[in-house]
């Protein structure tokens, strides 16, 4: 927000000026986005069988919503009025088709752009063109923009992410803005104010604990994100959301390290953003993806981006405040083997200072339900016992009994 002040007559008066539309993203955004899988090798085809996959399969019922088209779907070009054009071969139709028919099936149309002169993929980038950009976005529908860091020698990150809010502003569509700067320049510290979410690190790649060298840069596995950035949960909430990437689910790692992966994104009240071929991914896959009640934690209205309360002998505990008095408890298992665990709840008090909730079982008694295996388990009453394989979770919720 930015605020002008006028002198009328005797008096002062001030007009509030938004930088971005403060309306969407109230909980973290959900969809799919091309890259992970498909990199620049995108098309309608492709595009029209994930959102018939997003309504078959219930992702659309699980609250899934956005279609996002990252890098590769222009042509290598403008044309002579300086305009982006979608590469006739893999749209053939054009883009504002293909959003008609994504919000045709009730869904919504995002697309991909940079800050550079060039995309990561070597395709045109927004640099001077923003506001000719975003009007030709807003003509075709677009609903979400993921704005990437490529190409930006020698610009400032949040002069040039500015620019790109105010042009999408100045459309009058509401446009969810996505700032995919990868961290070099804490957007946490200045991007709440122009944007929705904001990229908190590298690129994710599809392993638990990694690091994948491209030789000058490096992709990194789930757990490497999730310890990569500390301090930074006090500037996530409705409407600004730390982005630690789209998710690997369904790319290659167990089953065990996919749920961790989910529940972790779900405890950081992390945007929800698939990057798997969906169309082929197996029941398992989409349990995961369609569990109702982990979603319910990332999409817990408060917006608290949860916290890692302790790390011993590979088992960590994380938690995150939820409406209602609840919590939620994520206990993972970082080792190679199966480990056993013992919780006593009537010893063990969480609080949250930063924002001020504590968890303290010791006068309130609350039940205890595991949200993967949809089972109430024995109330905080008594200590909670379970076996967690390598690389696992056990995830759980907490409401407060009734008298």
């Amino acid at each position: 927000m930015r605020t002008i002040f006028f002198i009328i007559g005797c008096f002062a008066t001030s007009i509030v000026f938004s930088q971005k539309n403060e309306k969407l993203a109230l909980t973290p955004p959900m969809g799919w986005n091309s890259w992970n899988t498909f990199e620049t090798n995108v098309n309608e085809e492709l595009v029209k069988g994930v959102v018939e996959s997003f309504i078959k399969d219930g992702l659309k019922d699980a609250g899934y919503n956005y279609i996002v088209l990252d890098d590769g779907w222009m042509s290598k070009e403008r044309d002579s009025q300086g305009n982006l054009i979608p590469d006739p071969k893999k749209f053939p139709n054009g883009l504002k088709t293909l959003s008609d028919f994504i919000h045709s099936k009730g869904l919504k149309f995002g697309i991909y752009n940079c800050a550079g002169d060039k995309t990561c993929g070597g395709y045109p980038g927004s640099r001077g063109h923003e506001y000719q950009d975003a009007m030709m976005y807003a003509s075709w529908g677009v609903d979400y923009l993921k704005y990437d860091w490529c190409n930006t020698e020698k610009i400032n990150a949040e002069a040039a992410y500015t620019t790109m809010s105010r042009a999408l502003l100045a459309t009058g569509r509401p446009i969810i803005f996505s700032l995919c700067e990868w961290g070099d320049n804490s957007p946490w510290l200045w991007a709440g104010k122009i944007g929705h979410l904001w990229r908190t690190t590298g690129d994710i790649y599809p392993c638990f604990n990694c690091e994948f060298s491209h030789g000058t840069w490096s992709s990194w596995g789930v757990m490497r994100i999730v310890n990569m950035r500390k301090d930074i949960r006090k500037y996530a909430g409705p409407g600004h959301w730390n982005d630690p990437d789209m998710m690997e689910v369904g790319n290659g790692m167990t089953l065990s390290e996919d749920r961790t992966h989910f529940s972790l994104w779900c405890m950081m009240a992390a945007p929800l953003i698939i990057g798997n071929d969906i169309r082929k991914a197996s029941k398992e896959t989409l349990s995961i993806l369609t569990n109702k009640n982990l979603i319910a934690i990332d999409q817990d209205s408060m917006g608290i981006q949860g916290f890692r309360v302790s790390q011993k002998d590979s088992m960590e505990l994380w938690a995150k405040p939820l409406s209602k008095g609840d919590w939620a408890l994520c206990f993972i298992n970082t080792s190679s083997k199966s480990q056993k665990l013992t919780y006593n709840w009537s010893s063990n008090t969480i609080t949250d200072s930063l924002f001020t909730f504590s968890l303290n079982t010791k006068n309130t008694s609350y039940t205890v339900k595991d949200l993967y295996k949809n089972a109430l388990l024995a109330s905080t009453k008594k200590p909670l016992e379970a076996s967690i394989a390598s690389h696992d979770v056990l995830m759980v919720r907490l409401t407060k009994k009734q008298d």
